[in-house]
């Protein structure tokens, strides 16, 4: 239950911050949705890989690049999408992946009750 919570609330941060942000468009809650478990696939399987090949740049940059492996997700959220979730460029990609990352955690810790 608490994943499909976790999902919707996912969904319904991507959907404001789309409306928000001007880089950022989405055609409706259901591509929001869609969005959410695309971003969340990526994350699961792309990004270990990506993490791993770019270990000595990270380390330099004392984990910085870590946000750009971030926009990267994204970018490759808004290709598998096609035209129901499209990012103008990497600075929305980065900006979109930060605040939705410090939301969903932010709500993720109030909904945890820890």
């Amino acid at each position: 239950m608490g994943f499909i919570i976790n999902l919707l609330v996912s969904a319904l941060i991507v959907f404001g911050l789309a409306s928000v942000l001007p880089g950022v468009s989405i055609n409706g809650y259901g591509s929001a949705i869609i969005v959410a478990i695309v971003i969340g696939l990526l994350n699961a399987f792309i990004r270990p890989i990506l993490e791993f090949l770019s270990f000595p740049i990270t380390f330099l940059t004392l984990g910085l690049f870590s946000l750009v492996i971030t926009a990267i997700i994204i970018l490759l959220a808004s290709a598998v999408m096609g035209d129901s979730f499209h990012v103008d460029g990497f600075w929305y990609a980065l900006l979109f992946g930060v605040v939705l990352g410090v939301v969903n955690s932010a709500i993720g810790g109030m909904l945890s009750g820890d």
